[in-house]
């Protein structure tokens, strides 16, 4: 056989790390805080059913849903991101500005193929999403981690790398931000945006995160702020409609969308029809506003119960982020605690059975930074069932500092 490329190394770590969650998660005794799903309860099933129904046995649509479609995505969709999620989210943006994309993730792969050739530099946020940095991996692109702080991705060091390493592309998830939950500050995506024309840079806003905000006030994404083409928004309809459903959108200028119009031709031709039609017809027929209540309300409560439990179950020195929308909170460790070492041991201990995501993974530097840190998500575990992961866990780490 001939051997395989190179790039399937960097690929094969991360998901052997997934594949090692997924096998501790059928064990019906563990309690997972390791994935980033939404809630079982968060996944409009009855009214996709009465949608599908009315779509495939009754509509005219029927045949449009199983046929081949526009390589953009269907129109109506591209509406209503527009003028749904777009326009009150302060970002102005026309229909033939948007691309319908297999999730948000297939943004990362088609802006690589637009911009991206081998040893080109790539600054991430340190820490990342490590399925984004995968996808950079592929593309040969070097990526560089730039500073956070409990405000998102530090502008000076931003500013400075891009000088120092002159970068193709800046990769930023700036509200809700996975793996740690911190939002980027108005002030910051004010600098981030300028930065994109000023150096003649791409700045990706990936921003899946930004419409389940359940506390605090919603903040212009980096693209409102864009005054030369050089943001690109992707977003996802994940996380407020169906990940089985893999749905997301492009907002990009006219030139980078021609361009991305000819790689997602190349690439699958386009989205699935069906998928996109159940999804547009979840939005005309009036379900999303008290859909998205519902989930924000979901949300804030199992964010409440985990935020408490780590105050109450934690160590002393134990740092967390509080966030205000999101799936995710973030927890740095005091006493020299390895988190990758604490996984192994918290999955099997039968006193315990916890998993969460070491830190150390989504660092991009691999000299160690993070290995006391873990991201923990809330998001498909009820509340009850954080309480007691939480306190077996804390109860564990406790016993290791003593």
């Amino acid at each position: 056989m001939p051997e395989f490329a190179e790039r399937m190394s960097a690929m094969e770590k991360s998901a052997n790390v997934i594949k090692g969650l997924f096998g501790a998660m059928n064990d019906p005794d563990l309690i997972s805080f390791g994935g980033g799903a939404p809630a079982f309860e968060a996944l409009p099933v009855d009214i996709v059913r009465e949608i599908a129904n009315d779509v495939i046995r009754k509509d005219k649509r029927g045949v449009e849903a199983l046929q081949y479609g526009n390589v953009m995505g269907a129109e109506d969709l591209r509406q209503i991101v527009v003028k749904e999620l777009l326009q009150p989210k302060g970002v102005e943006a026309k229909v033939e500005n948007i691309m319908i994309i297999n999730g948000g993730l297939e943004a990362m792969n088609l802006l690589c193929q637009l911009y991206i050739e081998p040893g080109d530099v790539i600054l991430v946020e340190s820490p990342s999403f490590v399925h984004s940095v995968e996808i950079f991996d592929m593309f040969e692109a070097k990526c560089i981690g730039v500073d956070m702080d409990d405000e998102g991705m530090d502008p000076d060091d931003l500013e400075k790398k891009i000088k120092l390493y002159k970068p193709k592309m800046v990769y930023v998830i700036p509200t809700f931000h996975n793996p740690t939950g911190r939002t980027l500050t108005l002030e910051r995506r004010k600098r981030i945006a300028e930065f994109g024309g000023k150096y003649d840079v791409i700045i990706l806003e990936d921003d899946p995160y930004r419409d389940i905000r359940y506390s605090g006030r919603d903040l212009l994404p980096i693209k409102a702020f864009d005054k030369t083409g050089h943001t690109v928004l992707a977003n996802s309809f994940s996380k407020i409609f169906s990940p089985g459903s893999r749905l997301g959108y492009i907002l990009a200028n006219d030139a980078i969308m021609q361009k991305l119009f000819a790689a997602k031709t190349a690439t699958n031709s386009h989205t699935s029809m069906l998928p996109q039609i159940l999804c547009a017809e979840f939005f005309k027929r009036g379900y999303y506003p008290n859909h998205h209540k519902m989930i924000c309300d979901l949300y804030r409560e199992r964010r409440d119960a985990m935020i408490e439990s780590i105050d109450k179950f934690f160590p002393e020195g134990t740092k967390r982020v509080f966030p205000d929308g999101g799936l995710f909170t973030w927890v740095e460790l005091p006493g020299g605690i390895n988190t990758t070492e604490l996984l192994a041991e918290s999955v099997k201990n039968p006193d315990v059975k916890v998993a969460f995501v070491a830190g150390e993974g989504f660092f991009v530097e691999g000299d160690g930074k993070g290995n006391n840190c873990m991201r923990i998500s809330y998001g498909s575990v009820p509340p009850e069932k954080i309480k007691m992961g939480i306190k077996r866990l804390g109860k564990l780490i406790c016993e290791k500092i003593k």
